[in-house]
C-alpha cells in the first residue's frame, strides 16, 4: 500500500484542479470560438435586418402620411390615415421584434421546443393574466373599424378630455389643455365624446335686466351676432346664421336670452368670445343693465339697492327701534344687574 506524504497529496490535488480548470477553459474557449464564428454573425445580421425593417416601415408610413396630406380633400381623411399609420407602425414593430427574438434565442442556446411544448399549459395562465391586453386590442380594432375617433381629434375618453396624440391597438394617448399626457387602455373606453366631427354648437346665455324690452333685446342680440357672422375674420368658421331662441328663463330680475352659434367642429371659441365682447359693449351703449338674480324691483319698477349698496344705505339711514331689544325694566336672567 502506497502512503503519500502531505506534500504529495497537496501536489496531487493541485494537479487535479489544474487539469479540471484547464479542461473547462479549453471547452469555454472552444464554445466561445464557435459562438463568435457561427452564431454571432447571424445575430448581428438578424439585429441589423430587424432595424432596417423598422426603418423601412417608419419611412413607408411617413411617406403615405405625407402623400395623404398633399392629395387628401378633407381633414377627417387625413386624421384617419394618420391613425392607421400610427397603428400599423406600432403593430409592425412589435411583430418584427417578436420574430427577431424567435431567431436569436436558439442561437444563444435556448431551446424553443420545450417552450412551445409547454405553451399549452402556460398559455392558460398567460391567457388569464393577459385577458385585459386582449380586450385592449379587440376594442382598439373596433375603434378603428367603426371610426370612432382619429389622431388629432378632441375627445373625452374614460372621464378624460384632450387631443388624441397617438393610438395603437392597445392604448390611446390624449394630451390635456394644460399639457398633461394621459395613456388610456382601450378596454377602459366605453363611451366616446368626439368634439371634432362635422360641426359644433356654442350657446351664449345672455343675462339682461327685467326692465329691458324683450323685443328690443332680441333685435340687439341678433344684430350683434350677425355682425360677427359677417365679419371676414370669423365668417369662414360659421356654418349657419346665429339662432336666437327667445326668453329661456326668468330668475329674479334677470332674463336669459340664449344665442346659438353653429360653426365648424371645434372652431367656435374665437367667434364665441368676440360675440360676447360685442354684446357687452352693445348693452352698455343702449343703457341696458345686466341681469342680477339678487336685484329687487320696487313697487314703482325702480331697482332697489342690494348687496354692498344696501349695506351703505343702511349705515346712513336712521334705524327704527329694534322690537327684539330688551326693555328697560326687564330682569337680567344672568344676574348682572
Amino acid at each position: 500500500m502506497v502512503h503519500l506524504t502531505q506534500k504529495q497529496a497537496v501536489a496531487a490535488v493541485q494537479g487535479g484542479l489544474r487539469g479540471f480548470f484547464s479542461t473547462i477553459d479549453q471547452k469555454w474557449m472552444i464554445d466561445l470560438q464557435n459562438f463568435i464564428r457561427a452564431a454571432l454573425p447571424k445575430i448581428v445580421v438578424i439585429v441589423i435586418g430587424a432595424w432596417l425593417l423598422t426603418r423601412v416601415l417608419r419611412l413607408i408610413t411617413s411617406r403615405v402620411l405625407k402623400v395623404a396630406e398633399r392629395h387628401s380633400g378633407g381633414e377627417r381623411s387625413i386624421a384617419q390615415v394618420r391613425t392607421l399609420a400610427s397603428v400599423i407602425r406600432a403593430t409592425g414593430i412589435g411583430i418584427i421584434v417578436f420574430l427577431a427574438a424567435l431567431e436569436i434565442l436558439p442561437l444563444l442556446g435556448f431551446k424553443l421546443e420545450p417552450l412551445l411544448a409547454s405553451a399549452g399549459v402556460a398559455g392558460i395562465a398567460l391567457g388569464l393574466a393577459a385577458q385585459t391586453i386582449v380586450k385592449d386590442c379587440l376594442n382598439g380594432v373596433l375603434i378603428l373599424v367603426e371610426d370612432q375617433y382619429n389622431v388629432g381629434d378632441v375627445v373625452s375618453l374614460a372621464g378624460l378630455s384632450g387631443k388624441v396624440e397617438a393610438m395603437t391597438l392597445r392604448r390611446t394617448m390624449v394630451r390635456d389643455n394644460d399639457g398633461t399626457l394621459y395613456i388610456i387602455p382601450n378596454s377602459q373606453i366605453t363611451t366616446v365624446a368626439n368634439k371634432t366631427r362635422e360641426f359644433s354648437v356654442a350657446t351664449i346665455n345672455v343675462s339682461v335686466d327685467f326692465s329691458a324690452d324683450p323685443d328690443k333685446v332680441m333685435k340687439l342680440l341678433k344684430d350683434v351676432a350677425m355682425s360677427v357672422r359677417n365679419d371676414p375674420a370669423y365668417s369662414d368658421v360659421f356654418l349657419a346664421d346665429p339662432n336666437l331662441l327667445g326668453v329661456d328663463a326668468i330668475k329674479g330680475s334677470q332674463v336669459i336670452y340664449p344665442v346659438q352659434l353653429k360653426t365648424k367642429a371645434n372652431q367656435q371659441w374665437a367667434a364665441m368670445r368676440e360675440t360676447q365682447r360685442r354684446i357687452r359693449l352693445a348693452l352698455e351703449e343702449h343703457h341696458m343693465l345686466p341681469g342680477d338674480p339678487l336685484r329687487v324691483v320696487g313697487a314703482q319698477g325702480a331697482p332697489v339697492a342690494t348687496g354692498a349698496a344696501a349695506a351703505v344705505a343702511d349705515a346712513t339711514t336712521p334705524q327704527s327701534a329694534d322690537p327684539t331689544a330688551a326693555k328697560a325694566k326687564e330682569v337680567d336672567l344672568f344676574g348682572n344687574g
